[in-house]
């Protein structure tokens, strides 16, 4: 009984610290004040003032390029991230460890090495840095998570069932696109939603790709911001937003996973 106690105790103090600065910048995104935790009563006006045209232009600017490229990085690293950890199921059982181990090792590495050493790696080649090698950067670290997410799903995949659908006529393509991708879809889908969660959020590996061409994203504009001397007001509302969304995208594709999940044990 004290052990349970005990345990519920420390799961709720993690929980606490864990959300409850995300709670008060929702609470003090409805008010005007300046200062973070500076109470002037409840407003919306820091939200209305976010999405007014041309008040926070930069702002957005930074929204924008952070949004499109974490989608593009995203798709991109689910699809290399899929096809890898497909080659990588289908070696022999010392290749599978080996390879398994070196797509550890980005992830295991500090952002900051991945970042300097991406750095040196494109202006070794002379590619001028902006968009492009951002995208790059991101597509690089993001695929060996998809790897990870995808991997298991292919596990726990009867092996029958491709060698089945050969025999039954099906074309490789055919099989791939029918058999396999069904399959594995909830890891891809969870793949994704952590590339794009890990992109958003990344500073160390863009700040050392972005170049001086003026590009920014929202982890540089905050950055650049607080080296100000403070933080832009307006910030409190857009982490607000950008939380809830993601909250809610969590929510659809759990409940989605488990009424599916349902659906083909009900099947079988």
């Amino acid at each position: 009984m004290v052990k349970k106690i005990l345990a519920q105790t420390y799961l709720w103090i993690l929980l606490l610290l864990l959300y409850s600065p995300i709670v008060i910048i929702v609470i003090y995104s409805f008010t005007e004040a300046k200062v973070l935790g500076n109470w002037t009563g409840f407003s919306t006006k820091l939200y209305s003032s976010l999405f007014t045209t041309g008040t926070h232009h930069s702002l957005m600017n930074a929204l924008m390029n952070t949004v499109t490229i974490a989608l593009i990085a995203a798709t991109a690293s689910t699809l290399l991230g899929s096809v890898t950890a497909i080659g990588i199921f289908n070696l022999k059982n010392r290749a599978r460890k080996t390879i398994g181990f070196v797509n550890s090792i980005p992830i295991l590495n500090g952002d900051i090495i991945t970042g300097i050493s991406l750095f040196l790696l494109f202006v070794s080649l002379g590619i001028s840095q902006g968009y492009t090698t951002v995208v790059l950067a991101h597509i690089t670290f993001c695929t060996p998570y998809v790897v990870l997410s995808v991997l298991p799903r292919l596990k726990q995949m009867n092996p029958n069932l491709y060698e089945a659908a050969l025999d039954l006529g099906a074309t490789p393509m055919q099989a791939l696109r029918k058999v396999i991708i069904p399959e594995i879809r909830p890891g891809m889908i969870s793949g994704f939603m952590l590339a794009l969660t890990l992109s958003i959020d990344d500073f160390a590996v863009t700040v050392f790709t972005i170049g001086n061409e003026g590009l920014e994203t929202l982890s540089t504009y905050i950055y650049a911001d607080a080296r100000k001397g403070g933080l832009t007001p307006e910030l409190r509302p857009l982490s607000t937003i950008i939380f809830v969304v993601v909250l809610a995208l969590l929510i659809v594709i759990n409940r989605r996973a488990g009424t599916s999940r349902t659906g083909s044990n009900g099947k079988r």
